[in-house]
């Protein structure tokens, strides 16, 4: 029975650090997007002053 219920704590402690795993790579991701996409404005941004020089 106690083999049972560590087993059983176990999976739950792997599946809960597989969940938070996921979320933080999931983070990770947003984070790069968003720091591509504030490299693209502001290279959209550069290119136009370009133009008005």
């Amino acid at each position: 029975m106690q083999d049972s219920l560590d087993a059983g704590v176990g999976n739950l402690v792997d599946a809960d650090l597989a969940k938070e795993s996921a979320k933080l790579q999931s983070l990770q991701t947003k984070q790069q997007l968003g720091v591509q996409a504030l490299s693209i404005a502001n290279q959209s941004t550069q290119s136009v002053l370009s133009l008005f020089r």
